[in-house]
């Protein structure tokens, strides 16, 4: 069996395997384009990744200068109920293929995203409110995302950070005493987040952060839709 491929999977289940990496890489690089569009152009903050985020609370809370601590605050909590959200959403357990409430949720989230979307297209410069409210409900599409694609059990793609997995290359590898192995699904999901931030970060140069975030969705529709196809073959 190929290296990385999980146990629990027959040599007939590697193309379903290898659809849902693709999926998640996918929704990896929505991610970077999404905490493009959030750092861009909401302020300073991240909705997608936390650890930025705390660190900016503490920041904030010295007194550094452009910092905003509120917006921070927002975004973090608000991926907190969308994680809390899933986690009541999501069947626990290890079942195999892709929840149909995993992929409800992931609709829903889009679908949220995409009315966010609109929104900011037609108000333009967001008003503080707008803008903490926009915040708090893309972290939240972000939060539940995580739990979404937990049932998959690649924790080498979260979709929303890659430290775990950096970290995991560096200790797997031949450097590293290891063997090496899953080292490409493991690249790919670094590039895919900072493949993601530039396609967010350049739309935002050319167009506007609403227009960006537009992008961002386009991607994480796709994603969306090649773990449904996968979870659906899983199940034949």
């Amino acid at each position: 069996m190929p290296s990385g491929i999980p146990s629990w999977l027959d040599e007939k289940d590697v193309p379903v395997h290898r659809g849902f990496t693709t999926g998640l890489l996918l929704l990896t690089a929505s991610t970077g384009a999404i905490d493009a569009v959030s750092y861009l152009s909401l302020d300073k903050v991240f909705t997608g990744n936390m650890t930025g985020n705390v660190l900016f609370l503490g920041f904030a809370l010295m007194g550094v200068a452009g910092i905003p601590f509120l917006n921070n605050a927002i975004a973090l909590l608000g991926f907190v109920i969308g994680s809390i959200l899933s986690g009541r959403i999501v069947p626990r357990g290890g079942a195999k293929g892709f929840p149909r409430a995993s992929a409800w949720l992931l609709v829903a989230g889009g679908a949220l995203a995409i009315v966010l979307a609109v929104v900011w297209t037609v108000v333009g410069d967001l008003p503080h409110p707008v803008l903490l409210t926009i915040t708090f409900l893309l972290a939240a599409v972000m939060g539940a995302q995580v739990g979404a694609v937990k049932p998959i059990g690649n924790s080498d793609l979260s979709t929303v950070v890659v430290t775990n997995t950096l970290a995991n290359l560096s200790r797997d590898s031949r450097l590293g005493g290891g063997k090496g192995q899953a080292w490409i699904q493991r690249v790919l999901a670094v590039v895919a987040m900072g493949v993601g931030a530039a396609i967010g970060a350049g739309a935002i140069h050319l167009w506007s952060g609403a227009a960006a975030l537009f992008v961002a969705i386009g991607i994480y529709a796709v994603g969306t839709v090649t773990l449904v196809a996968s979870g659906r073959a899983a199940r034949v």
